[in-house]
């Protein structure tokens, strides 16, 4: 019997040796220890593939000012000639040349994603109490509304169209034209940041409330690149102006048909078997295969989490926005990676890790958790391995790498799989700042206290 079991043994060795090999190359596979933890012989310690520490105020925001810089730098706003590239100083007559000299990295100072800039720079001022990060926003807001008398008699006299580089404040022509830029100029407007552009906020505002194509149950929807599609991204291009615009004027209708559309795009898009968003629905074709792109639930929590933020609580749809973002942000926490950040196709792991969809989702599981809507204790540990990810991805210059270029509603995984990267895709600048804003009050939460057992950290109320 002691031979057999001998022999048994020494079968079981190799597989022995094997498992602790592949323990120890996993353990060795990252090259970050602890620094939180000072005992450097500790048995239960183990090495990561991102800084895995408690999130530092003063590193947060050097971090901050680095992204600040970058896109400071990215977005000139000064008029140029098309063919000469020099400077406009003549504005009394109009130029059919002139146009808003282009940025370096390719930033559009109109763009739905400097929208989201804004409103991460504004919130960056607000948690730090540094007026230098919204110095941009200023300068921006200046300049659109010095120079958009110019633009105008331009396009009246020369029919430039989209040609004419202020075309989403004469005419939008869409809701990525008009929803995001229009949600941060009201933002700005009540942090007292640049002028009143009121006439650039009513026309936005008219746009998305009154001209969006939409469903017949009033969904906010496109007929491109199908027919009659509901985008998850419009949910974000839709539903912040929408909760800006009944915030600043009190009207209950803007209000309305925002939580209207927070929960008819909920239906039409989420997936609540897995618990997240697919890119998007065709009503021709309704049952068509589901695509879960990471930056489309990041737009969907992202407008959610913006609508909660100004929607008053006794409005009848207050609560069930309130489950469905909890119900989306369940769904997206049980899909975060190993390194902290969340995969290009949420629920394919051979797919890429993603920035930008990543630095939504750190946000908005921060920004619930200080608004008291989600549990510290479940989240607060969810959305410091986030910050981890992400602050791993801001190169020297602050730029930030690892985020997807421009995607359309596709109907294939080749193609979501195989979207490039760029250091210059804008999605990811504005809540990469959002992220780290929210997580300077997550952990300077006077309500929460923090501490690290095996090496890992608990999020919990306070005690008295």
């Amino acid at each position: 019997m002691r031979r057999i079991l001998c022999l048994m043994a020494a079968a079981a060795l190799p597989a022995l040796v094997q498992v602790a090999q592949v323990a120890q190359a996993a353990q060795a596979a990252g090259p970050y220890r602890n620094p939180d933890n000072k005992n450097l012989s500790d048995p239960l310690e183990g090495t990561y593939p991102v800084p895995y520490k408690l999130p530092v105020v003063a590193e947060i925001t050097a971090d901050l000012h680095k992204v600040r810089a970058f896109i400071d730098r990215a977005t000139p706003s000064r008029v140029v000639d098309r063919n000469t590239g020099q400077p406009v100083t003549d504005f009394s007559t109009p130029s059919p040349h002139a146009i808003v000299e282009p940025s370096p990295n390719d930033f559009g100072i109109m763009n739905y994603e400097m929208g989201v800039m804004h409103a991460g720079l504004i919130k960056a001022r607000a948690v730090t109490g540094d007026q230098g990060f919204t110095a941009m926003t200023e300068r921006h807001l200046n300049f659109f509304n010095d120079r958009l008398p110019y633009f105008r008699e331009q396009e009246k006299r020369f029919k430039l169209g989209r040609a004419n580089s202020f075309a989403r404040f004469v005419a939008p022509h869409s809701l990525d034209d008009a929803g995001s830029m229009c949600a941060a100029m009201v933002r700005a407007r009540f942090a007292k940041i640049g002028p009143d552009l009121s006439h650039i906020i009513a026309v936005c505002a008219d746009w998305v409330a009154n001209k969006q194509v939409r469903l017949p149950d009033g969904t906010l929807a496109r007929n491109r690149p199908q027919a009659w599609s509901v985008w998850a991204d419009d949910m974000y291009m839709g539903i912040p102006a929408l909760a800006e615009m009944g915030h600043l004027t009190g009207e209950r209708r803007y209000f309305d048909d925002a939580v209207k559309n927070a929960l008819n795009m909920s239906r039409y898009l989420f997936n609540p078997q897995l618990g997240v968003y697919t890119h998007g629905w065709n009503a021709n074709n309704p049952d068509a295969p589901r695509f879960h792109w990471g930056r489309a639930n990041g737009w969907a929590v992202l407008a959610l989490s913006d609508l909660l933020d100004v929607l008053p609580r006794d409005h009848p749809g207050y609560q069930d926005v309130l489950a469905q973002h909890r119900r989306a942000l369940r769904g997206i926490a049980e899909l975060q990676s190993e390194e902290g950040l969340w995969h290009q196709m949420l629920d394919r792991e051979r797919s890429y890790m993603e920035t930008s969809g990543s630095a939504m989702f750190v946000y908005a599981i921060a920004h619930a958790v200080n608004e008291g809507w989600i549990s510290p204790t479940t989240y607060g540990p969810i959305a410091q391995a986030g910050w981890a990810g992400l602050s791993s991805r801001i190169n020297a210059q602050g730029g930030i790498e690892g985020g997807c270029v421009a995607t359309t509603f596709a109907n294939d995984h080749v193609y979501y799989y195989n979207r490039p990267v760029s250091v210059n895709a804008m999605a990811g600048y504005g809540p990469m700042l959002l992220a780290g804003a929210e997580m300077i009050r997550l952990v300077t939460n006077p309500d929460i206290a923090i501490t690290d057992k095996v090496r890992t950290y608990h999020y919990g109320p306070k005690k008295p």
